[in-house]
């Protein structure tokens, strides 16, 4: 197992173990580990679940959806950011083309 595997296989056992100290059945936070993808992301729905100790299951997929959307916001924000960066670039310098490459 790669190193990047086993924090994320530790990390979604905590995120799986605080669930189910909560009350919620194991296979929630596994679900959830699997729909946030990274560790940096389960532990920032650890660090909720510490917090606030939410009392229904609605409450913590909720705030899981929450912090998805977030994760795929910054996403799209920085592909944009990119996309126009990379235009930007095209405007000020032109298309690099192979006819210029060989002069």
């Amino acid at each position: 197992m790669t190193p990047e595997q086993m924090e994320w296989s530790r990390t979604r056992d905590e995120l799986v173990v605080l669930i189910r100290d909560l009350g919620f059945p194991e296979e929630l936070g596994s679900e959830i580990a699997k729909m946030l993808g990274s560790p940096k992301a389960i532990r920032r729905m650890i660090s909720y679940l510490y917090y606030v100790k939410p009392k229904t299951a609605e409450i913590v997929v909720d705030e899981a959806l929450a912090i998805a959307s977030e994760i795929a916001a910054w996403k799209e924000k920085k592909a944009s950011e990119e996309a126009n960066s990379r235009y930007n670039e095209v405007l000020n310098y032109g298309f690099d083309t192979e006819e210029q490459s060989n002069d």
